[in-house]
């Protein structure tokens, strides 16, 4: 079974509390939301601790965000992103202006 995470940044979100996961025959999702890129670094390790091994970001994580999470679970996890340049739900800006 395939262990994944999507990890979302949106202002106000709280990883304790904005999180779900979603088991199927095939794959065990669990949706983080986080309100900087220092909680998302913290729940992709949390993640690659716990054995997933894909994690997924939101388009709201720049390039600099993205490679912050790369690098804090390099060896454990590999990681994709969804592309924005200017995100719709960020006022059509980057995630590395505003986080």
């Amino acid at each position: 079974m395939l262990v994944a995470a999507f990890i979302f940044i949106a202002p106000g979100a709280d990883p304790a509390a904005n999180r779900s996961t979603v088991e199927t025959p095939s794959v065990q999702l669990t949706v983080i939301g986080v309100d900087t890129y220092e909680q998302g670094v913290a729940a992709a390790k949390e993640m690659a601790d716990k054995g997933c091994t894909a994690i997924e970001l939101c388009g709201g994580f720049g390039i600099r965000g993205t490679y912050l999470v790369q690098e804090a679970v390099k060896g454990k996890a590999r990681v994709g992103a969804v592309r924005f340049d200017l995100h719709p739900g960020l006022e059509n800006k980057s995630g590395d202006e505003l986080f």
